[in-house]
């Protein structure tokens, strides 16, 4: 308990700071942004159920760690006065059930996380995922921005937010969404993907394991939301 209430006030503290990001702080939104007024903040865990995405070595899933942060920053934003919405608050997948083999139940997930997007008003997603890579010397949190500029100036925000928050000394840049990523192909909502990092360093797969580490996410992601205003 004395160390979730010591993890909210650095949080707070974080919060704030973030509005001087690069040295200028970030007003109110502006007609200029896109970002008229007050938007719904949906999380996404990436993955869940059958699809688990990628693993740590010692074979934890994505899907649940995914999850595991995507609840503490739920519960982090609601303290905030948020009421942020879930694509999924348990480790299923979103099939329809005339979905039978593992494409088809992949296939109708993403289709369903797209309706639930599409269907919100003033929806802003936040789809949380892991890296992993052949090289297990890679390491650090990427932002990816889905196309125009309103997401591009969010995406590289939302990029200084993880390094300020997580690790000073990562230099990556957020980027461009690759085409094919049929979710955000298909939703026409501001929307970033964040993959928190490489589940295939171990060091890193370690801490994001841990719920102090992923508490910490958290913070940066509720910075990362924040970071949308300018």
């Amino acid at each position: 308990m004395k160390r979730d209430i010591l993890l909210l006030t650095a949080c707070l503290c974080v919060l704030a700071g973030i509005n001087w990001l690069g040295g200028r702080r970030m007003e109110s939104v502006s007609a200029d942004t896109g970002l008229d007024g007050k938007r719904i903040l949906i999380l996404d865990a990436g993955h869940g159920g059958e699809d688990g995405g990628a693993s740590t070595a010692a074979g934890e899933k994505e899907s649940g760690i995914n999850l595991a942060i995507v609840l503490k920053t739920q519960a982090l934003m609601v303290f905030l006065g948020e009421e942020p919405r879930l694509t999924r608050d348990r480790d299923v997948s979103l099939h329809s059930d005339d979905a039978q083999t593992i494409r088809q139940k992949k296939v109708s997930d993403l289709k369903n996380r797209v309706a639930l997007v599409e269907s919100t008003p003033k929806a802003l997603l936040i789809s949380v995922h892991q890296n992993h890579f052949t090289d297990p010397r890679y390491r650090g949190s990427q932002v990816f921005f889905n196309s125009g500029d309103q997401n591009r100036r969010w995406g590289e925000r939302a990029q200084e937010v993880f390094r300020q928050v997580l690790s000073p000394d990562n230099t990556r840049k957020a980027k461009p969404m690759p085409d094919g990523i049929y979710l955000f192909d298909h939703i026409s909502c501001p929307a970033i993907l964040v993959e928190c990092g490489f589940l295939s360093n171990g060091e890193e797969a370690a801490l994001l394991s841990t719920g102090a580490y992923q508490k910490k996410v958290a913070v940066a992601l509720a910075g990362a939301y924040y970071a949308q205003f300018e």
